[in-house]
């Protein structure tokens, strides 16, 4: 199968057209298309009367593959994948599967219950909870007159 490229909206130069082709291809690929993809997951981060909620978008990774570490306030959440299998039989013209690692760290207020922390990996999405202090949740009570 052969892969042709199209030059959408490009002038082609008549002198040289694989010289077009080929800066087009590293300057809209490598440094200013959207193909890089981020080395940090987008986090989603929610507060409960209960528990705060973190959310990581991390698809393609087992939950083998994170650790979560706390250290005082700072909750650090990292993973490292390994790719050892690489086909040498294809004969690749562009990769982009490159998902490493990424590490991200939070800084966890006075109002969390440091054990009190779970963590939980279904379908690309690392759920953490982080739960809070009794004297830290909103209390309600009704105050009578006097």
């Amino acid at each position: 199968m052969t892969l042709v490229k199209f030059a959408n909206g490009h002038k082609n130069n008549a002198l040289n057209p694989l010289f077009t082709d080929v800066f087009d291809s590293i300057l809209n690929d490598k440094y200013f298309g959207g193909s890089q993809v981020s080395k940090t997951p987008a986090v989603n981060i929610a507060e409960a009367e209960n528990q705060f909620h973190i959310e990581l978008a991390v698809p393609g990774l087992k939950k083998e593959d994170f650790k979560i570490n706390l250290e005082k306030n700072l909750l650090t959440v990292s993973a490292e994948k390994k790719v050892e299998n690489v086909d040498e039989s294809k004969k690749y013209s562009k990769r982009e599967y490159s998902y490493n690692a990424f590490s991200r760290t939070f800084t966890l207020p006075e109002s969390a219950d440091y054990a009190n922390i779970s963590a939980e990996y279904v379908d690309g999405i690392l759920n953490i909870n982080v739960a809070k202090k009794e004297e830290a949740k909103i209390q309600t009570r009704e105050i009578a007159v006097k």
